[in-house]
């Protein structure tokens, strides 16, 4: 087989010499534009995982480039004066141009040929190769040439960044965050070969702006850098090598396959360097290739393998990418945080390490989080033993006069069970095993203050005294057997009322017996399927407005503690909300102010009904995943108006305004907009979304992205989620029935075992270090 590889980079020359070690016979060729020792950039890092596989693939490169390596298990996030280490992590570094040798020289000692200095402008030059490797890098001309196939996507991301070196010897990886006159900056720091080491500098615009860095030349711009960071550098200069200011280009492409070329590395995708080298990606794309080929030598077919097994575990690297990067976007958000909170933010922004994850790595570093956020409820007047503390997700929280005893918080799910929207037996049993379950707040489904306002006929409502007096038995079951608190949430379903229940063609009209329905604007939410709702007038408004408020006091004399209003999921009130459902030209629609009037006639008229001393939430929808849907600055300006009039808490949801919306799932994927709304605004927000276990609550809450984190399909699957988490955390205080005791005790028995034969288990399983220990091999200093 005749194979051509366009581009000399880690990606193209990993896959030549794999491919040339199994297949001797295999005529390859790489061809590159610079000369064997160009390189721009300084180093690149790989971890004890990434190395491990290097190892099982080609032992010889991965020995030579393990001795080439400076290696530390240890991140430095310094900030504010003071500097937090995370151990155990297991990084080495090396000069990106000592690597492209060692690949290079492989290489030719398997029979690959080289062509340096030669550029390609076009696939055509390859008439007679087989296969095509196109691994031209993040300015690919193949790509841009064919880029109505490729169809590739490029998202310029708004942070500045620039690539440096310096003489400065480290020891850890460092995190080095300034904030100056002009703004908050940051160094991401590694040394990657005795006495070098890699500067990556990064702003956002406006920062960047004012230190006259647009206007400014490499040479001008390094004495500015060296003075910001003069402590940090000790002396020691900062290294240009074609140090441009850039932004960040996070590519995608629809398909990696044109005929028998094939995209790798940055042609083909980039990951943020935040998460890794962008090399690591370009290797393990060749060695995904190269088992390609394994399983099936016909290319056509080998690089249908490649296009649909590797994209999977890319999009997740990509996935967890975009959330880091997201993080330094908005380091600004985050510099109020004492520098415990922003350490660990720091080491588990992508969602890919955990409370649990770093406690494996460094005890200690989650130790000193775990006192620091003990002692932070201490001081709001709780009784928290600082000796043996709670971990984050047992520590109780207060809204107004109302104290919930975790942050656990068992999520609104809609039962379709209620007949004349009165609960019954089912939601007696349902509300009540996931309160004697241990959650610290129990929601009741979107209860509806109407007939009209309920989504399906097995809705459960609030319009009348069986109603109230239904749900007044079960909260007081719910209160007189666990300390769980209980929240009414109300709602309106606007124009996806009269649907089928949830387990039917869910949104889609009754077969028969429909009731109207309403909406900010008459679209309906299907097409030609659903029905058209009618426009609200200022008299639907009084009557929903009037309903919500007896409602309201309904639920008080229930006995809830606490009143949720739901604005989101495209429901009433909602509808106001998103852009894509209110066409309104009146003073309801429009600007976000207008868009936000009616709602919140709504709560205040709510908020003036319930009691000054419980509290109120709002749901909303944060994003509508949707073109043309919510904007971010709505979304704070929103939340900024729900604050002003007296919400207490935020609940952040996403999405279901439109059916043709195209969420990004993934663990914990609504959390970054409690994030967002807790730290931009200043207000308490519970998140919810793919969060499926305690470890995940504890990094929520450690990292200050939400105060509370509800939890909705794992208590359907599970009602006891938090009494078993307090076993595993053995944590004794958590309230259990008396009925239960004997099984608390046998519980944590039980979890103390099991938990130490996992960490073995686990410690078992990390990847072993490849740090060379030999005499006379030079470690990081």
């Amino acid at each position: 087989m005749k194979v051509t590889v366009i581009g000399g980079g880690p990606g193209g020359l990993y896959f030549a010499l794999l491919a040339k070690k199994a297949w001797p016979r295999w005529d390859i060729t790489v061809y590159e534009r610079n000369r064997p020792d160009d390189t721009f950039g300084f180093g690149v890092v790989f971890s004890d995982q990434t190395l491990d596989t290097f190892k099982a693939y080609d032992l010889v490169t991965y020995e030579r480039i393990r001795r080439r390596f400076a290696y530390w298990g240890d991140v430095d996030i310094v900030y504010k004066g003071k500097v937090l280490r995370s151990g155990g992590n297991g990084f080495c570094g090396c000069s990106r141009v000592a690597l492209l040798n060692i690949l290079q020289d492989r290489g030719r000692e398997l029979g690959v040929r080289m062509r340096f200095q030669r550029e390609v402008s076009g696939l055509e030059e390859f008439p007679d190769s087989d296969l095509i490797v196109v691994a031209d890098g993040i300015n690919s001309r193949i790509r841009e040439t064919h880029k109505e196939h490729f169809r590739p996507s490029v998202d310029l991301r708004p942070n500045k960044f620039t690539w440096l070196g310096s003489t400065r010897p480290l020891d850890a990886f460092k995190y080095f965050f300034r904030e100056t006159p002009e703004g908050v900056l940051l160094a991401h720091c590694y040394q990657y070969e005795a006495d070098r080491s890699t500067w990556v500098i990064e702003m956002d615009e406006q920062t960047w702006r004012n230190f006259g860095f647009d206007r400014l030349s490499e040479a001008d711009m390094l004495p500015v850098l060296e003075r910001v960071f003069a402590e940090e550098l000790d002396g020691h200069p900062l290294i240009a090598n074609r140090s441009l200011w850039r932004n960040f280009p996070n590519i995608t492409n629809e398909t990696w396959v044109k005929d028998n070329a094939v995209l790798v590395g940055d042609a083909k995708a980039t990951a943020h360097f935040s998460i890794g080298s962008g090399t690591k990606l370009a290797m393990e794309d060749a060695i995904a290739l190269y088992e390609a080929f394994r399983k099936e030598q016909d290319v056509r077919k080998a690089l249908k393998i490649y296009d649909t097994a590797r994209r999977e575990e890319v999009e997740k690297t990509q996935h967890a990418a975009n959330v880091s990067l997201a993080w330094f976007e908005h380091m600004k958000r985050y510099w109020g945080m004492e520098p415990q909170q922003f350490a660990f933010g720091v080491m588990s922004r992508s969602k890919q390490i955990t409370w649990e994850n770093l406690e494996l790595r460094d005890e200690a570093f989650v130790h000193e989080v775990h006192r620091w956020y003990a002692k932070k409820i201490h001081e709001q007047g709780f009784a928290i033993d600082l000796d043996n503390p709670p971990v984050p997700m047992f520590t109780p929280f207060r809204l107004r006069d109302m104290v919930v005893e975790n942050r656990v918080v068992v999520s609104p799910m809609d039962q379709y069970s209620a007949l004349d929207g009165v609960p019954g037996e089912w939601h007696l049993v349902h509300l009540g095993s996931r309160a004697i379950g241990g959650a610290g707040l129990v929601y009741v489904e979107m209860t509806c203050p109407s007939p009209e306002a309920r989504i399906s006929p097995g809705d459960t409502g609030l319009w009348n005294e069986t109603q109230r007096d239904a749900f007044k038995r079960i909260v007081q079951f719910c209160k007189s057997h666990s300390k769980a608190k209980m929240c009414m949430q109300l709602g309106h379903s606007g124009r996806k009322g009269s649907t089928q229940l949830g387990w039917q063609r869910m949104d889609y009209p009754l077969d028969g017996g429909n009731w109207p329905v309403l909406s900010a604007s008459p679209i309906p939410y299907y097409e030609g399927i659903s029905q058209v709702p009618r426009a609200m007038t200022r008299a639907d408004m009084d009557k929903v407005v009037s309903d919500f408020e007896r409602s309201a006091r309904y639920a008080d004399e229930a006995g809830f503690d606490m009143l949720e209003i739901h604005m989101a999921h495209g429901y009433l009130l909602a509808s106001f909300i998103s852009p894509l459902t209110n066409k309104r030209n009146d003073a309801y629609g429009g600007s976000i102010e207008n868009r936000m009037r009616f709602p919140l006639e709504v709560f205040k008229t709510c908020r003036k009904a319930w009691p000054e001393r419980k509290p109120m939430s709002v749901r909303i929808s944060a994003t509508d995943w949707a073109p043309g849907g919510l904007p971010g600055e709505d979304l704070i300006a929103l939340t900024r108006m729900l604050k002003q009039a007296g919400c207490d808490l935020v609940d952040c949801s996403t999405g279901q305004t439109v059916p043709w919306q195209k969420p990004v799932y993934g663990r914990m994927y609504q959390a970054p907009y409690a994030d967002w709304v807790r730290n931009e605004v200043g207000i308490a927000t519970m998140t919810v979304g793919a969060v499926t276990t305690p470890d995940q609550v504890n990094t929520l809450l450690a990292a200050g992205k939400a105060d509370l984190v509800a939890l909705a399909r794992p208590h359907l699957a599970n009602p006891y989620f938090t009494l078993q988490a307090s076993a595993w955390y053995q944590h004794m205080p958590q309230f259990w029935p008396p009925q239960y005791l004997t099984a608390r005790d046998q519980a944590f028995r039980n979890a103390a075992r099991e938990r130490a034969e996992l960490k073995d288990l686990r410690i078992k399983a990390r990847p072993a270090s490849h740090e060379v220990k030999e005499p006379g091999v030079k470690k990081a200093a």
